[in-house]
């Protein structure tokens, strides 16, 4: 298929996208980058086949083109609960004719904030935000904080905490951080208790905290999170959960309710506004008090945001926590992930790509690898991949499935994606994507060079 529902394009056919094409111009000549977030860009599209949207209802969205595909990973994990949920539109309806925002807290706050604490019990103060960035970064400054340490130890094998410079100057694009701020960022691997210990003991009393993702593409090894928890009292520095993913997906209570360790402070978002910008910190009572107006000691200036508690986004987190606890949402998207894991990986067995089109991680958030003959990693057969999934009415830059997800849905993936591994396997047998890919191939977000 061509689109879904429109006639099919053949493996070697002409696929066009000539409304998005020229409006992606536009967005170049006025917005640096084409986009507002880095992984939005076109450059992470087959060229000139990078869809715009026009609108997006439960499952599906619509290209200007008048293209309808199925979506996954949808506004970057954001939407798990499907665009235009109608629970939440009507909770984020009933606000917005009493106002926004205002000089003095709403008793909205209070009741979001109750409502948080009550779905993630591990937490005991909680502060809203607008990014995950702005949260994380709070974090941070408040480990330093109670420490008076410098350092921040990152899990080096996960690929985003922060837009901040403590972050983004260990990344390729660390042009205009200075080297003295990104000296201070250490990097430990994930699943290495050993490893960590010997960071911890080289920066023997440096270390401010220790901030990871608790899960990723695989599972934490048994005992894992726990060791770090043991790690970080004994050397005296705070653990940090960041749960912008696993927050809600992994668990209501995100992913320390599931392995039932409590970290010292925790961070939220993505799915927690299901497309509205709210972003959570949460934690113990004794650190985030710091930020606060009930302490003696030197104030840290920990979140303070003109929007961070603009009524209509909060009305949207209690929808959507009320919604996940009452409808078990994080039990359903595994059982979406489970059935298009399954699929997926028997239309690639099936066409003899297997070996090459890899769906890791847990089911409610799945991503693909897309290796080469020599089984390396390949961002042209990815390309090829991409270009044969839009095509067959599949926008998918990852297998993150929504709620919105219907079996059929499901099914007409996997049939997208049978299509697809055909052509996959006739680039692996001649050993060369191009002829399939109708320009350059996609490009990974952090790189030095544009």
């Amino acid at each position: 298929m061509a689109t879904q529902g429109t006639e099919g394009t053949g493996d070697t056919g002409e696929f066009s996208l000539p409304r998005s094409r020229q409006a992606n111009e536009r967005l170049h000549a006025m917005i640096p980058g084409g986009a507002h977030t880095y992984a939005k860009g076109d450059d992470q599209y087959p060229e000139d086949l990078a869809p715009v949207i026009s609108h997006g209802s439960g499952a599906h969205v619509w290209d200007i083109d008048g293209n309808r595909y199925i979506e996954y990973g949808s506004g970057l994990r954001s939407v798990s609960l499907g665009h235009a949920h109608a629970r939440v539109i009507e909770a984020v309806r009933g606000e917005l004719d009493r106002g926004s925002n205002f000089v003095r807290p709403s008793f909205v706050e209070v009741e979001a904030a109750e409502r948080f604490l009550a779905t993630v019990p591990t937490a005991e103060m909680v502060k809203f935000a607008k990014n995950g960035s702005d949260v994380t970064t709070a974090a941070i400054r408040l480990a330093r904080a109670v420490t008076g340490r410098r350092r921040v130890a990152i899990c080096g094998d996960q690929p985003f905490f922060s837009t901040d410079d403590w972050f983004i100057g260990t990344t390729p694009m660390s042009t205009g951080i200075p080297a003295a701020t990104t000296e201070l960022t250490v990097a430990f691997p994930y699943g290495d208790l050993a490893a960590t210990e010997e960071l911890l003991t080289r920066y023997q009393d440096e270390v401010a905290c220790l901030i990871l993702e608790p899960a990723t593409h695989t599972e934490p090894p048994p005992g894992y999170l726990a060791g770090l928890r043991e790690l970080a009292d004994r050397h005296g520095c705070v653990l940090i959960f960041d749960e912008m993913i696993t927050g809600l997906r992994w668990s209501e209570a995100g992913a320390q309710g599931l392995y039932g360790v409590v970290p010292d402070l925790s961070t939220f978002g993505k799915a927690l506004g299901n497309g509205f910008a709210v972003s959570a910190l949460a934690g113990r009572r004794e650190l985030m008090e710091r930020g606060g107006l009930r302490d003696s000691r030197d104030r840290v200036f920990l979140l303070s945001t003109t929007h961070g508690a603009e009524t209509h986004s909060l009305a949207a987190a209690m929808a959507v926590l009320t919604t996940y606890v009452e409808e078990g949402i994080t039990a359903r998207l595994h059982a979406l992930g489970e059935r298009l894991a399954a699929g997926v990986r028997d239309a690639a067995a099936g066409m003899g790509v297997g070996d090459h089109l890899v769906v890791r991680g847990r089911a409610s958030n799945l991503v693909f690898a897309t290796l080469d003959e020599n089984r390396q990693p390949s961002q042209p057969y990815r390309t090829l991949f991409l270009r044969l999934l839009l095509a067959g009415g599949v926008l998918a830059p990852s297998f993150v499935v929504s709620s919105a997800l219907t079996e059929a849905d499901i099914d007409h993936t996997v049939d997208a994606v049978a299509q697809a591994c055909a052509v996959y396997r006739k680039a692996l047998d001649a050993a060369d994507p191009t002829p399939w890919l109708t320009g350059r191939p996609v490009k990974p977000v952090f790189r030095r060079l544009a």
